[in-house]
């Protein structure tokens, strides 16, 4: 039971509701009570050969008015805490949704989407249960339970009464053993159903390359494999869950035994009335559904527990990058100053930037070169403050990155990643993401400025043309394009292309360079490209090999020296010019 206690925050939240709908329960509890008794007193009236019409008229007026009083009380206690239920999903799921948000990049490469998906659906259902159902069954079992058996043993017999739950310690034992079992299994179902959910997701998104290469039924069967895994672990569930109702049914029987056994006999002595027991073995019957409702609660508790402990280990989870305290709340602007003794990743024991030291003029553009693997992505991501493991600083006008609130950072950058992500909604929407209330002439200039807008035209639907998931309707170019736009609706202190320019061709990338000089006067911009071309106007260029700088200046600097720079510009002009059919 020690879910409960895990959600009394939430109980006391909405103690009112849930005070009220258990108050009505036990309304309901005892409002059950009368109809065995009126059935008692009609026997023994009927057996006397005193019944009357009136009298039975009345007796049934009686049980009317109190199944309408019954009827009218479960509805409302279903609406109070089966309402609550619902609130309490909804407030762990937006809660959960909100710090999926808030964590860092690291977190999701250690964890995968379809089990985050999985704690978001199926352990949100069973918590809910738990606050719902489970509140329901317990306090019905206990009040009803309570209210028989002391009515019993007051207005009838107690001998008999405590005759009758003998057997039901041996219920408990059994009980809280099977809950026990449960527990185990049903967090190892849950675990089975994140890994198929996990599978579904990811060869839902690689569907292309799954039929690319023709791996079809490869997949198809390592699906079944998992789907039966979870079905395994389920049935394993099962089994246990099966025992619950045959149990308590095997104990309440013979509760019933015992009860007509000595019952006769005390009727046969005078201490009872055949109405009298009559009316003991009716109230026995109602201790039936206590007795179901509490191997019930069992498996409904347990099953919560399970799943509530995995969603409460999420919510532990912490950013790996938080604000400092008294952090600066205002958008950075200015030069930006790379002073980093060396940069490494969680979990990586060797750094991946090491001694870079260099000064960029508010305004000025940066391209990053080098080989693949070399850090030009890790030299972004230390600007962007996505990871810890930073040794040394980076200033923006003179504070450095650690100072300003990471919303205010970030709100300075507009980003365009190596992995152009669109959303599966409209052009428009997918340009206006970071501002949802730009107008269509606004929107309609930056896809000019990223030369999107005449494709975009040619399209059926026009900008409420709708992209599939991730893009997956468009060529690799338009995704760029598209991203770019979206970079530049926000119109940021600093624009970063990290290789945003690779699916284009050259006349296109030339195009949006023009663009981007002419229209960010006075902005910073930070270009990362494997085609020189793409940055040979910046006024800094750095070239990194192994996390080192290894060659650093403006174009013409470094054509003048020796080094790598020069070397691969020659080479692809020489492959342009051939390409040229020079």
């Amino acid at each position: 039971m020690r879910v409960f206690l895990d959600l009394m925050w939430f109980f006391k939240q909405e103690k009112k509701a849930y005070l009220t709908g258990i108050f009505l329960l036990c309304l309901v509890a005892i409002l059950e009570l009368v109809p065995p008794k009126i059935i008692g007193m009609v026997v023994d009236s009927i057996k006397e050969g005193t019944l009357t019409l009136k009298q039975l008229l009345q007796w049934m007026g009686i049980l009317a008015t109190v199944a309408l009083c019954m009827y009218g009380l479960r509805y409302f206690w279903r609406m109070l805490i089966f309402g609550s239920a619902v609130k309490l999903s909804k407030l762990l799921r937006n809660r959960l949704y909100h710090h999926f948000t808030s964590l860092s990049p690291s977190f999701y490469q250690r964890r995968r989407i379809g089990d985050l998906m999985a704690h978001a659906t199926n352990d949100l259902q069973a918590i809910q249960q738990t606050a719902g159902v489970g509140v329901l069954t317990l306090v019905d079992s206990l009040a009803t339970g309570g209210f028989v058996i002391i009515a019993m043993a007051t207005t009838i017999s107690w001998k008999l009464t405590l005759i009758s739950l003998i057997p039901m310690p041996i219920m408990a034992l059994l009980t809280n053993y099977y809950g026990t079992l449960l527990h185990k299994r049903f967090h190892l179902a849950q675990e089975a159903f994140s890994s198929l959910n996990d599978k579904t997701q990811e060869s839902i998104a690689g569907i292309k390359v799954i039929k690319t290469f023709g791996q079809e039924k490869e997949d198809i069967e390592a699906f079944r494999k998992q789907s039966d895994d979870v079905v395994q672990k389920n049935m394993s569930v099962a089994r246990i869950d099966s025992l619950f109702d045959p149990t308590i049914s095997i104990i309440v029987g013979f509760s019933f035994f015992l009860a007509i056994v000595f019952g006769a006999r005390f009727v046969l002595q005078g201490e009872l009335t055949i109405g009298q027991l009559v009316s003991f073995t009716t109230y026995l019957g109602l201790l039936i559904w206590p007795m179901l409702a509490f191997g019930w609660l069992f498996n409904i508790v347990e099953r919560g527990r399970a799943s509530y402990d995995r969603v409460s280990s999420l919510l532990q989870e912490q950013p790996d990058v938080q604000d400092t305290q008294k952090a600066i709340d205002k958008v950075p602007s200015g030069d930006i100053e790379y002073r980093l003794t060396s940069f490494t990743y969680p979990n990586d024991t060797q750094p991946v930037l090491k001694n870079i030291y260099f000064t960029l003029k508010r305004g000025e553009t940066l391209g990053i070169v080098g080989k693949t693997g070399s850090g030009k992505t890790s030299l972004i991501k230390a600007l962007l403050r996505e990871f810890p493991g930073m040794k040394g600083d980076i200033l923006i006008g003179g504070y450095s990155i650690t100072e300003y609130q990471l919303d205010t950072l970030r709100e300075a950058i507009g980003y365009v990643p190596q992995d152009h992500f669109l959303f599966s909604a409209s052009i428009r929407d997918n340009i206006a993401f970071a501002r949802p209330q730009a107008s269509q002439k606004e929107i309609e200039e930056a896809a000019r400025l990223a030369h999107i807008h005449d494709d975009i035209e040619q399209f059926p639907e026009g900008y409420d043309t709708v992209v599939g998931e991730r893009g997956v309707s468009l060529s690799g170019g338009q995704k760029q394009r598209i991203s770019i736009a979206r970079a530049l609706l926000i119109n940021p202190e600093v624009l970063i292309l990290d290789d945003a320019l690779s699916a284009v061709d050259a006349k296109t990338e030339e195009q949006i360079l023009r663009s981007l000089k002419e229209n960010r006067v006075g902005k910073t911009t930070i270009i990362t490209a494997h085609r020189l071309s793409a940055i040979q106007h910046a006024n800094l260029i750095v070239v990194l090999e192994n996390g080192i700088i290894i060659q650093k200046g403006t174009h013409d600097q470094l054509m003048k020296e020796e080094g790598w720079y020069k070397e691969m510009y020659v080479r692809q002009q020489l492959e342009e010019l051939v390409e040229h059919g020079g």
